[in-house]
Formats: C-alpha cells, sequence, structure tokens
C-alpha cells in the first residue's frame, strides 16, 4: 500500500510545490517502476517518514522519493552497496547555521554527519531499519524543527 501525502496545505499562500514531482502521485509511479532490490525496504522508510509528523509531503527530488515540510529536508539514497541510505539536509542551499550545526535527538547515534547542516543514515535490510524505525522517527520529528 502506498504512502500518501500528509500535507498540512491551509490554501492561504500558494506552494512552492507545484510542479507535477511535487506529489506523492509522482512517488508512486516512480515506485511502480523501479527495480531495485530494496524496494520493500524504500517503502516502509517512505511510511515512516510520512508518518513521523503533520505535514509531511513527498515528491521526486534528485531522482529519488524525498520529504518536505515547506522545504525539501530528506531524500533518499538508492546507490547504497547495501540496502537505503536517507540524507538529512535544510534544503538545497547550504545554510550558516550556528558553530554547532543542527541540534538533534540522536539517542541512538544513528546519524553520521556530513556537514553542520547535512546528515545520513543507512539501513542496511528490513530488519534493521525495524530495529531502528522508532529512534529514526524522533529524528525525522527533531530534524524537521530546523527546516
Amino acid at each position: 500500500m502506498a504512502a500518501k501525502s500528509r500535507s498540512g496545505s491551509s490554501g492561504s499562500k500558494p506552494s512552492p510545490h507545484a510542479a507535477a514531482s511535487d506529489t506523492s502521485e509522482a512517488v508512486d509511479a516512480f515506485m511502480s517502476r523501479l527495480e531495485h532490490p530494496s524496494k520493500d525496504l524504500l517503502q516502509a522508510i517512505r511510511d515512516a517518514i510520512l508518518g513521523a509528523a503533520p505535514g509531511i509531503s513527498e515528491g521526486v527530488k534528485w531522482n529519488a522519493p524525498s520529504f518536505r515540510t515547506h522545504e525539501y529536508f530528506a531524500t533518499t539514497n538508492l546507490r547504497e552497496k547495501e540496502g537505503i541510505g536517507v540524507i538529512l539536509h535544510l534544503g538545497a542551499k547550504v545554510r550558516k547555521d550556528g558553530p554547532g550545526g543542527v541540534d538533534v535527538q540522536d539517542a541512538a547515534h544513528l546519524l553520521k554527519w556530513h556537514a553542520p547542516d547535512r546528515a545520513s543514515i543507512r539501513f542496511a535490510s528490513a530488519s534493521d531499519f525495524r530495529a531502528k524505525r522508532a529512534a529514526f522517527a524522533t529524528i525525522v520529528r527533531n530534524w524537521i524543527v530546523h527546516v
């Protein structure tokens, strides 16, 4: 079953994400064409991100399922040698946050930091993801506060 957008649009302001690729339908179409050994894992990650907090939507960005609130904050990495990765970022442009970068609760130490505004998580398998799903959802909820 495909995940659906949980966009919290109030209708007061046009969305900057009006392209056809900025929809759950675009991700559904991408998923239907995708041939990947970890496709089921990708779907589980997709469901977890969309379910982590209200107002999260999805689209196809950078040729992969990606997630946003008012800016894109997460992009799946389908090129991992094993499993699926998720790159967490603060939009397409590098930001100059404080010297400590993004303050995100990561009690399970899942994040691999690449820059003060960019980190990634890799899930090697579906069982690896199931074991880390709750911690991952907490990270997503904490990350979107900064987007």
